[in-house]
């Protein structure tokens, strides 16, 4: 099992603790300083049964600097997470072969 996980956002810290609570063993990801390659976030996308642009962080500044009005496919999205880390919708949480984003925090629970 696997979180990606930002500490400064509060959605984030509480999927984990949920994860925690329940005794689990969990990677913990921290993805802005370590960022997914383009073949782990192809990977993640199949896991969560999205295309990229439904993980998107549209209200970061970078998403509004270089990508608001554009209309990108998956690849080119995952360039854009790889360059842009913040983008990619947190937290994401990842066991076996199906994912789950963790907005609210308790959508990490269904796959338990």
């Amino acid at each position: 099992m696997k979180i990606y996980h930002n500490p400064r956002c509060s959605k984030s810290r509480n999927a984990l603790q949920l994860l925690e609570e329940k005794g689990l063993d969990v990677e913990v990801v921290k993805y802005l300083e370590n960022t997914p390659s383009k073949a782990e976030l192809k990977a993640l996308l199949k896991k969560l049964d999205m295309k990229a642009e439904d993980i998107v962080r549209k209200g970061e500044a970078a998403y509004k600097e270089h990508f608001k009005g554009k209309t990108l496919n998956d690849d080119e999205w995952i360039t854009a997470f790889v360059e842009y880390p913040k983008l990619i919708e947190r937290p994401i949480f990842i066991k076996g072969e199906k994912a789950v984003v963790g907005r609210p925090p308790e959508n990490v629970l269904t796959l338990l």
